[in-house]
């Protein structure tokens, strides 16, 4: 039995990213746990401010969320019943947004966070909203990020962005596995660099590990030659249909280049695929 956190704003990207693990997990034996946070700074201020006690703090910050809460189980019920796969519950905190993940993590065992975003946005055009942001570098917890215009559909093509540097272990990219056996899909393994160069004899090993590893399931080798990395990801996910991207947390020159640079002038891939970012 899988447990997956699902927090939400309650906006309609929250929402959509609830319908796609539903899709993505929907023969898997699941407990949801549907999570909105009501940020303990905005609690507090107020409370210095007008004195209030605990009874008007929940009153006013969480009754209307749990309404809401229970208004979304509902949706669910209706859109997705009879699922036997499927628990639901929800969680309602008063707490510092990262402190309520960690702790829900911690606490249900959480193995799979998935979160909504709405890509890119503002005169910066920042790729991710601070809460998830937060939550893929701060709490040590697979994330599945779920873009705005993404909509589940079977996985045939996942991109497995990586430089070779780091070694990873057999824990850390067993979802990858998982998905890659549980959909019959290919694992698309893509090394680009600014210049063209060879591998040293640390990324040769690497490789090739990542070669025995992915021996049993669909899968190849991708180099690309591109001075922005973001830019040939661009063009790879469009030419070969990709899925889903996957990406290793602590693999920080490919992680910050392609989820974190901050402009993303024509860069489509993070308003329609969603990102699996692993943790070791």
């Amino acid at each position: 039995m899988k447990s997956i956190l699902l927090p939400t704003d309650f906006s309609k990207n929250s929402w959509n990213a609830i319908e796609y693990a539903i899709k993505f997990c929907s023969n898997t034996p699941c407990t949801f746990y549907l999570m909105h946070v009501n940020r303990l700074a905005e609690v507090s201020v107020d409370t210095i401010d007008y004195n209030i006690n605990t009874a008007v703090i929940e009153e006013t910050y969480t009754a209307t969320a749990k309404k809401q809460l229970t208004a979304f189980l509902k949706k669910i019920a209706s859109q997705y019943p009879n699922n036997p796969n499927h628990a639901f519950y929800t969680i309602n905190e008063v707490d510092f947004f990262i402190d309520a993940v960690r702790k829900q993590v911690l606490e249900k065992k959480i193995d799979l966070i998935v979160m909504g975003t709405k890509g890119a946005s503002g005169l910066e055009k920042l790729i991710l909203g601070s809460n998830t942001a937060d939550i893929i570098t701060k709490v040590k917890c697979n994330t599945l990020v779920v873009p705005e215009n993404a909509t589940f559909k079977t996985l045939s093509q996942i991109a497995f962005p990586t430089d070779f540097l780091q070694f990873y272990g057999i824990t850390t990219l067993q979802p990858i596995v998982d998905i890659l056996e549980k959909f019959n899909a290919a694992l698309r393994v893509l090394h680009i660099t600014k210049k063209n160069s060879v591998l040293n004899n640390d990324q040769k090993k690497n490789k090739e590990f990542v070669s025995d590893y992915f021996g049993a399931n669909k899968h190849s080798f991708h180099y690309l030659t591109n001075t922005k990395i973001e830019a040939a990801i661009q063009s790879f996910v469009q030419e070969n249909s990709i899925d889903m991207i996957a990406m290793v947390a602590k693999n920080l020159n490919y992680f910050q280049q392609i989820l974190f640079h901050s402009k993303v002038e024509d860069i489509n891939y993070q308003t329609d695929v969603p990102f699996l970012v692993l943790h070791e």
